[in-house]
């Protein structure tokens, strides 16, 4: 391979100096903002880079108690326990359907490929919800969507490509089903069930029309619901979330602090499964 010259370098450089910054630019738009006053906002049009007098008011309106904290509180039960379930359910249907001789398996596997493909709707989905009892509950954001077919495929692809000499070793050392895949299987397997994890927690945490289709008590809302209410639909806090005595932060500022809310729990998990990342997404989708 020829050296690149210094063109092709600052043609590089400059292209991905444009990249960063327009990838920059509106988190920090939406950090700055939240930081800022009234002043401020109307000031600079309503988008603020820099707070010459940065407050925290905002936010310690948002974790005062009210309908954002629980929002906030509704989303992390969802996304732990959503992410927790759909993952033992994965790794079962995937190992199981790994194994060689299980009775019916391609068929399942099928059915699960066509899920790729074909889907129900939103009507026949609201109601077979509805038909179940699971209106108004958590579950409805959680088992509809329980197992992904993409996640599925991706499991059960590593978990052909682990040798099989290894697994036969140990069953003939008399381990059965469970400890191979406790013992055996997920110890090998941590860079795709680490991306998976990542898949369906970006997935729960991000559900906003499923719990909008499902859940009508506001005590039950997620932090998307509330984000579009707050920030699509323009509707203000509830009156006992302001400061007693005092002058309410903006609007505007509240509604960037939600946003920044929104995304710090993912900014928070991403760095630890990032070295999984792609070798997880490799190793599972491509075999050979």
């Amino acid at each position: 391979m020829e050296r690149p010259t210094w063109h092709g370098l600052t043609l590089k450089g400059i292209v991905l100096t444009v990249i960063v910054i327009a990838v920059a630019y509106p988190f920090v738009a939406v950090v700055a903002t939240s930081l800022s006053t009234d002043k401020e906002i109307i000031a600079n049009g309503g988008l603020v880079l820099w707070p010459t007098e940065p407050t925290l008011d905002a936010y310690r309106v948002i974790f005062a108690g009210g309908q954002v904290t629980h929002a906030l509180v509704n989303s992390l039960g969802v996304a732990v326990v959503g992410t927790a379930a759909s993952l033992v359910a994965t790794v079962m249907m995937a190992y199981g359907l790994s194994r060689r001789g299980l009775t019916g398996g391609r068929f399942i596997l099928m059915v699960a490929l066509l899920s790729m493909l074909f889907n129900a709707g939103t009507i026949p989905n609201f109601l077979l919800v509805k038909e179940l009892g699971l209106m108004g509950t958590f579950a409805a954001l959680v088992l509809p969507g329980l197992i992904s077919a993409f996640n599925f495929i991706v499991l059960r692809s590593f978990f052909t490509s682990i040798p099989r000499e290894l697994i036969d070793s140990a069953t003939v050392d008399g381990a059965g089903d469970l400890r191979v895949l406790f013992k055996i299987v997920l110890p090998l397997s941590k860079a795709p069930i680490a991306v998976v994890s990542l898949f369906y927690a970006v997935g729960y945490w991000n559900s906003f029309f499923n719990a909008m289709l499902y859940l009508d008590d506001r005590d039950m809302y997620t932090l998307p619901l509330i984000l579009r209410q707050l920030v699509l639909m323009g509707q203000p806090l509830a009156k006992g979330e302001a400061f007693l005595g005092e002058t309410p932060p903006p609007q505007q500022a509240i509604q960037m602090a939600v946003v920044v809310i929104a995304l710090v729990p993912i900014l928070l998990v991403y760095p630890f499964l990032q070295r999984f990342f792609t070798k997880g997404v490799l190793t599972g989708a491509i075999k050979g």
